[in-house]
């Protein structure tokens, strides 16, 4: 699909990628307002409460979002992340802390999303069949999950072509029932008058309840530009005003049920719309929805821990790509991780109202913090100061608004989402204050300055061959350097001689999608340096690329032939063997650095026991690896000298 281009195909397309949190938050949303209001309801009540759903989505979504945020995009790549990769470098440090926090709260809203969405469209079931009991949705939630997260290590190109004609018609639906319950209620089409919510929110003496409920009406507006570079700016733009459409009819058809005649405080207002004789069919239909919502949210998280290992804001986990969808990444071990969270969320909290407490809480923080770096976007990079200033207190007032309403939910709930969160961002702080420190103290020599020394070593005989080709990664941004380490160890630790020197650094760009080399020649077929700019989403293959540097090398008479006395054809010309050498750092006993240091650096080199090899990040599995550990190398402490006694 050519995302640049707004096309019918890529409409559908976009409504079952992206459209799924946002498009079943009807299954509880009225539901969590009718909780709140112990079931009482009153005309001036229900109009002010869908008042406020119609204004907090077309200014929260539409104009933050879908108006404002889908211009911050990053060569076409949207989300937190990739708008942090936008300012960095026109911003002090700490503003990867308010990315860390972003990203570790939407990571956590990944967690309770799946666990309420499926579970309040199970609970349809009740409708059906009155004897099923808790016990029996939580049974059928937990085999969904099974289903749902055992199928993300194929990808979802077989059945994402489904994704979009499902939720076309989950939309539909909703426009139907939704429509045919405002004609039996018209007058609550007045609610579009702001004035209703204005009312509330002066006179509802619990007002900060309801704003709780409101704003799960836009808990899935993140969605939409985290996802941005599935589908294009102008897919989302029109699928949404076409989503809204349905979305609205639906929530004000189950506000004029609530004003009914019929009104049953004991069913679910959004269940409540369909007849008896298609409650099966909307039932299925909503579960359809919900488990194509769970897994938009599932390979959402998989793109934002795949952003953040790049950024150098997460311990790197190995990235598989399940198909050759650009973009569509699969991460074992996250997904591991939010089989087990939710499905630990659904056994704790069994129905979807409880759920409610802990919903909403992590994602007004990340929206909170996608405002205060979009403000920062547009003051530093746009170049709008006062439109900067006016978006972060029109926007960023009302959002703390909503940030104190779903506190409320922290004793009934809310608190697992923010122990998740805290959690995620302890992680990442780790990661991303251990690679600044060993970034800040790491030494680098300018390899001019020994290549005569290499070069000696490369023809002296008397030192036994280490490889034909010897190959050792490097943290040197400069073209002219390379680690103090890596030097030691070729020209100290143990000489290393061999025919070709190649140093690679690799450098991950702020844009998402670029593959490109060059090289450094410090000696003439002898001693080079390959740095690879690599977008921050590309998967950093090193043998694959080195396997086309070497190609363009020999076509372009850069690098020799090396004959070999022994090959399967008898003597001929190759390239000759590689052996790659792996710096592993480790952290002396006496290294100079402050408590606090030593403890972040410690901690950093734990979790980067258990996450992924070296070697299989690079993807070096089959090649011929030798690692050594070498001490960071960093100002040593003074030691006083010691007294002789004779």
């Amino acid at each position: 699909m050519d995302k640049s281009r707004l096309t019918f195909l890529g409409v559908i397309i976009t409504i079952g990628i992206i459209f799924g949190d946002i498009g079943t938050s009807v299954l509880y949303v009225m539901k969590s307002f009718v909780h709140s209001t112990d079931a009482t309801m009153n005309e001036n009540l229900v109009l002010g409460f869908i008042s406020l759903i119609f204004w907090v989505m077309t200014l929260q979504t539409t104009t933050k979002y879908v108006m404002i945020a889908l211009k911050a995009d990053n060569k076409g790549e949207g989300g937190v992340f990739s708008l942090f990769a936008l300012i960095k470098n026109k911003t002090r440090r700490s503003v990867a802390l308010l990315a860390m926090i972003g990203g570790a709260t939407l990571l956590a809203d990944g967690i309770i999303t799946p666990a309420i969405t499926v579970t309040s469209a199970v609970e349809g079931l009740h409708d059906i069949v009155p004897s099923i009991n808790t016990n029996d949705v939580i049974v059928l939630v937990l085999i969904i999950f099974i289903f749902i997260f055992s199928f993300q290590r194929f990808g979802t190109k077989k059945i994402g072509s489904l994704f979009g004609p499902i939720m076309s018609l989950w939309f539909l639906s909703l426009l139907f029932w939704g429509v045919k319950s405002i004609s039996t209620r018209p007058e609550i089409l007045k609610a579009v008058n702001p004035k209703y919510a204005l009312q509330l929110l002066i006179s509802y003496p619990g007002i900060f309840v309801l704003l709780g409920a409101v704003f799960l009406c836009v808990s899935g507006a993140e969605d939409l530009y985290v996802d941005l570079g599935h589908c294009g700016r102008k897919n989302v733009r029109m699928a949404w005003f076409s989503v809204k459409v349905c979305l609205l009819a639906n929530y004000f058809g189950q506000a004029a049920y609530l004003l009914s005649t019929n009104y049953n405080a004991t069913k679910n207002p959004f269940f409540a719309l369909v007849p008896d004789s298609f409650i099966v069919f909307q039932v299925i239909l909503a579960t359809l929805a919900a488990i194509i919502a769970s897994q938009s949210l599932i390979t959402g998280s998989f793109t934002l821990i795949s952003e953040a290992i790049k950024l150098n804001l997460f311990p790197k986990l190995m990235i598989k790509y399940p198909t050759e969808l650009k973009g569509q990444v699969y991460v074992s071990t996250v997904n591991i991780i939010l089989f087990i969270c939710s499905s630990c969320v659904v056994l704790f909290f069994r129905t979807s109202s409880n759920m409610e407490a802990a919903y909403g809480l992590s994602i007004s923080v990340t929206m909170f913090v996608t405002t205060l770096l979009l403000s920062i976007y547009l003051y530093k990079v746009k170049n709008k100061k006062t439109f900067a200033l006016i978006f972060l207190l029109f926007f960023g007032i009302e959002e703390l608004f909503f940030l104190y309403a779903n506190s409320l939910k922290f004793v009934n709930g809310g608190y697992i989402t923010v122990i998740i969160a805290s959690l995620i961002f302890i992680i990442m702080f780790i990661w991303y204050k251990g690679t600044e420190i060993k970034e800040r103290e790491s030494q680098y020599l300018t390899v001019k300055n020994y290549t005569k020394q290499l070069l000696k070593l490369s023809v002296d005989k008397s030192v036994p061959k280490y490889a034909t080709n010897l190959v050792y990664l490097t943290g040197a941004k400069h073209e002219e350097d390379v680690d103090y380490a890596v030097l030691y160890s070729i020209l100290n630790k143990q000489p290393k001689r061999a025919n070709v020197y190649f140093f690679v650094h690799i450098n991950v760009l702020d844009e998402p999608y670029r593959r490109e080399y060059k090289v450094t020649k410090f000696s003439d077929k002898k001693i080079l340096k390959i740095t690879f700019n690599l977008g921050f989403r590309e998967n950093q293959r090193v043998n694959m690329f080195m396997r086309q540097v070497i190609a363009d090398l020999l076509e372009d008479k850069e690098l020799e032939l090396q004959p070999t006395k022994y090959n399967l054809r008898g003597k001929a010309e190759t390239v000759g063997d590689f052996r790659f050498v792996l710096i592993e750092e480790v952290l002396g006993n006496s290294n100079g650095l402050s408590s606090f240091d030593n403890f972040i650096m410690g901690l950093r080199l734990k979790l980067k026991k258990i996450t992924v090899t070296p070697e299989k990040w690079f993807g070096l599995d089959t090649s011929v690896i030798t690692k050594e550990a070498v001490p960071l190398n960093v100002v040593q402490s003074t030691v006083k000298k010691l007294t002789r006694i004779k």
